[in-house]
């Protein structure tokens, strides 16, 4: 693993709504309207022109991501993706994998250096956690390879235990 590619990966616990970055990524549904987790803590705190501008958008697809503004976010822009539904199938994997993907690819066309990423999947869509790490970091290391003007990545982990499980992980590739 090249290093340089790997120390441009943060892991922290903390509240993804309150990182001043380039932009956070929401894990959000395929209506982009707002929900429950992360969703709902991000639309509460960017304000409701965020819900009138996801409207416009019309939805995203599964492993799919749109980029909308971050109006009251610290952050300057919100990119939503769709993660899969946990249920075991080689596709789930592929559209985790697409998410990050998708996210990171709107943020190089967009020159955004600084990139928040949730836990997609992993709340209420039940996606494992030590799988969803290992999916979530090993994709945008390959992405981040390809595209030196990304320049930091988070991880941003509510639980400590969650934290501990991406930091091992990063710390196996090191």
């Amino acid at each position: 693993m090249d290093k340089n590619v790997l120390d441009r990966i943060e892991i922290i616990q903390g509240d993804i709504t309150r990182l001043e970055v380039d932009a956070i990524v929401n894990a959000a549904n395929n209506r982009l309207l707002g929900g429950g987790g992360v969703d709902g803590a991000i639309h509460r705190a960017a304000g409701p022109e965020l819900l009138a501008e996801c409207r416009e958008l019309g939805g995203c697809p599964t492993g799919e991501a749109r980029i909308t503004k971050g109006y009251r976010l610290p952050a300057r822009h919100v990119i939503h993706t769709v993660g899969p539904v946990y249920q075991g199938r080689p596709e789930d994997a592929r559209l985790l994998a697409g998410c990050y993907t998708s996210s990171l690819s709107l943020a190089a066309e967009r020159q955004l250096a600084t990139i928040a990423f949730p836990a997609i999947s992993c709340g209420v869509y039940g996606y494992p956690l030590a799988d969803a790490c290992k999916i979530a970091i090993d994709t945008t290391l390959a992405f981040l390879g390809e595209h030196p003007e990304i320049q930091r990545i988070f991880f941003v982990l509510f639980s400590d235990s969650d934290r501990q499980t991406y930091s091992a992980y990063r710390q196996r590739l090191a």
